[in-house]
């Protein structure tokens, strides 16, 4: 459903009650997604707000499908613009909506930047909007930031990925069953976003032993599919580009 025709900002469910709103930009050749994602229960909740500029149309295509003001919880993966940007704009709208992050983004960025006080996240914990449980996985310096986190809905085993899979592209299908790695690896050869910490073989099969069924990525399209198998092969792709990198002289 296509909420803002000048902008191209588009709203597509991509699993039970979790929809895709996604803003292409052209700051890359061949174009750039901006991906929301609204997750629709009691106390409604938005995984990143978009940038600050791009508020009135994330708030548009928000109201395609529920009350701006019925959203009960708001926050995203690590402190950035496309992450946070529409943050405080947002909570003025939603009176009772409460900012999240993880523990580290609430100590360091959102207590500071946000308009009131925000909830910080433990590794592991879950907690409920309603029908939901949701769990945050602390996930730092993968694929950046010291602060980042993705959040897991275990109803319908959807992985609220952040920067993880970031595939280039404006004209992209809400949801693909086509791999995206290539797409994704293609990207980071382009721009390599990743902070490469020694652990991040680790986080990632932490998330692959989840057992997702869609990546809900930020950038680029959704993806159904062999997700575990699909975090898998990038942790083995870094590994190998590791491996292969020689020592600097």
């Amino acid at each position: 459903m296509i909420t803002n025709n000048q902008q191209g900002t588009r709203v597509d469910e991509v699993a039970n009650g979790i929809y895709r709103i996604s803003t292409p930009m052209d700051i890359l050749p061949g174009g750039f997604t901006f991906n929301s994602y609204l997750i629709v229960d009691e106390q409604p909740l938005l995984f990143h707000t978009g940038l600050r500029m791009l508020f009135p149309i994330t708030a548009e295509a928000i109201s395609a499908v529920i009350p701006v003001g019925k959203l009960g919880w708001i926050g995203g993966s690590h402190f950035e613009s496309d992450e946070f940007g529409s943050m405080n704009d947002l909570l003025g709208a939603a009176s009772q909506a409460t900012p999240f992050g993880s523990e580290i983004g609430v100590l360091t960025s959102l207590n500071d930047f946000a308009s009131r006080p925000a909830r910080g996240f433990k590794d592991g914990e879950e907690f409920s909007i309603g029908g939901r449980r949701l769990k945050w996985l602390y996930t730092p310096h993968v694929p950046h930031g010291w602060d980042c986190g993705i959040l897991f809905d275990q109803s319908t085993k959807t992985l609220l990925c952040g920067d993880l899979f970031t595939q280039p592209g404006a004209d992209m299908p809400p949801v693909t069953e086509s791999e995206v790695l290539s797409a994704s690896e293609t990207m980071r050869g382009m721009l390599d976003y990743y902070a490469h910490a020694t652990n991040t073989a680790v986080i990632l099969e932490r998330l692959a032993d989840l057992e997702p069924s869609v990546l809900a990525c930020q950038h680029g399209s959704a993806y159904r599919g062999d997700c575990a198998g699909l975090l898998r092969e990038l942790a083995s792709r870094i590994d190998r580009g590791r491996e292969e990198t020689p020592p600097p002289s």
